[in-house]
């Protein structure tokens, strides 16, 4: 009687089968830019019965469109460039801080659609002992909002300290709002998630994991790291709310790390990339001097937020990067935890090394994910068979994000030279030309590349076969990684 019913059932399977295969490999075909990808899920569309379809809907459809940009796009944006100079007094000032980057400028205009904003200050703060206090005082000192993004944030010391300040803010009157990624951080279901809503914060999870009925997004994740007090005192960089980030304790778990204070009218951008995400999240949209005050100058330093993610028409840092390589006469300078380059970059930076410009890769010596490493292996052959140098830091892992162009441009922020940041992840990054700071943070960087193992090419061809076969099928996987 199963057989039978098995065979009755068989050409209905079929139809189910082909029907939804059809549907996500037309989607496929339709909408991915890159044939190969479309092919591959073409093909596994239609060679795994409906566990294929459903791969594809979970892991290949990595474009949302987002109400909040429309919404936030309809009203007056909350920057403005204060008018401390007279308009040809300040078109020299800006034109003597981007210098002879003027195409990358323009290019970042053209992409990001924000303006480049004069006037404001960045303090560079290395590792967690100096930025969360300066981020916790922050915190303390806020009589209006806090509003808080991170992708992670631990169930530790660090994150107690954090839920602590946060609830003492909420206590004393302050609008509190912590936007949480649904798996970095798992959201509110988390401990930390719980203990913040008791504090009286208000907590929200970006895209959570809503499965079995609900879609199982596990790409498009908020990778973004964002405190902003008040609207006027912004905090961005590579540090998520962990003690991991204390390097001066002897935990083989530590890491290294950079983040950054910004003042002045940058911060506006800083709230708006939070407040796009917030609308996302919770269908509110946040306005006002509470969080969108009239800022002043600050410094010297022009600034534009690069808010990127699955939901822009552009992929913001994938061409901002092949634009500053472009614009590149000198130097260029690159700190990153893990490198998975799409062929483009790979591409400009090998042009750039053409050109004659020194160009520089800072990577990891040790990883906390060992297959991004291998992947990372396989990549940089090409890049020393043409000039660029690659050296790798000694332990612990150094999970700074840093480019400097021509000490004069500092592009820093969250994301990672990896396919995931730079196409699948929401991210968060800085443009900021400051003739002051750009020399000192490069120095900082030779500095640590001067301690470092210089990578040759005679090292990446030495590796033993079975150690390339690794890296190389570690490759194969690298746009999902």
């Amino acid at each position: 009687m199963v057989a039978d019913l098995l065979l009755l059932l068989h050409p209905a399977f079929t139809a189910v089968w082909l029907t939804l295969a059809v549907l996500a490999g037309g989607h496929a075909v339709m909408y991915k830019r890159d044939p190969k990808s479309a092919a591959i899920w073409l093909f596994v569309s239609f060679s795994i019965p409906l566990v294929g379809a459903w791969l594809y809907w979970v892991f290949g459809i990595n474009r949302v469109e987002r109400r909040a940009v429309r919404r936030l796009g309809g009203r007056e944006k909350p920057f403005h460039r204060p008018e401390q100079l007279p308009i040809g007094e300040a078109a020299e000032r800006d034109a003597a801080a981007v210098g002879h980057l003027t195409a990358l400028r323009d290019i970042t205009d053209r992409v990001t659609r924000l303006p480049l904003l004069p006037a404001n200050r960045l303090t560079p703060l290395h590792n967690g002992e100096q930025a969360y206090p300066a981020m916790l005082e922050a915190i303390a000192a806020a009589q209006r909002s806090v509003t808080l993004a991170s992708y992670i944030f631990d169930w530790d010391e660090v994150g107690h300290q954090f839920a602590d300040c946060l609830g003492a803010a909420a206590a004393r009157g302050v609008r509190v709002q912590v936007l949480l990624d649904g798996v970095g951080a798992v959201g509110i279901a988390s401990r930390m998630g719980r203990r913040l809503l008791k504090s009286g914060a208000e907590v929200a999870a970006f895209f959570p994991l809503r499965f079995p009925w609900g879609r199982l997004r596990l790409n498009l994740r908020s990778h973004r790291k964002l405190l902003i007090a008040d609207g006027r005192v912004g905090f961005t960089g590579g540090m998520n709310i962990s003690a991991r980030h204390l390097v001066d304790r002897p935990s083989p778990r530590r890491v290294e790390d950079l983040h950054f204070r910004l003042v002045g009218p940058v911060v506006a951008e800083l709230q708006q990339a939070f407040a796009e995400d917030w609308f996302m999240a919770t269908g509110e949209l946040l306005s006002g001097e509470d969080y969108f005050p009239p800022l002043s100058a600050e410094g010297g330093a022009l600034c534009r937020a690069i808010i990127s993610g699955p939901d822009e028409d552009f992929e913001k840092i994938h061409w901002i990067l092949l634009g500053a390589l472009a614009a590149a006469q000198r130097s260029v300078r690159i700190a990153t935890p893990y490198f998975i380059p799409p062929r483009e970059l790979i591409s400009a930076m090998v042009m750039a090394a053409l050109r004659g410009v020194a160009v520089t890769l800072i990577l990891p010596s040790q990883v906390d994910h060992r297959f991004m490493r291998w992947a990372a292996d396989a990549y940089l052959w090409e890049l020393l068979e043409h000039g660029v140098r690659v050296v790798r830091r000694p332990p612990p892992f150094v999970h700074t994000k840093l480019m400097i162009v021509d000490e004069r441009l500092i592009l820093l922020g969250s994301a990672n030279l990896d396919r995931r940041s730079l196409r699948l992840n929401f991210e968060f990054n800085v443009e900021a030309y400051d003739v002051e700071l750009a020399p000192r943070l490069a120095g900082w960087l030779d500095g640590q590349a001067a301690a470092a193992t210089p990578v040759t090419l005679a090292d990446v061809d030495s590796r033993p076969p079975w150690r390339r076969l690794r890296d190389g099928l570690v490759k194969l996987l690298s746009p999902h990684l």
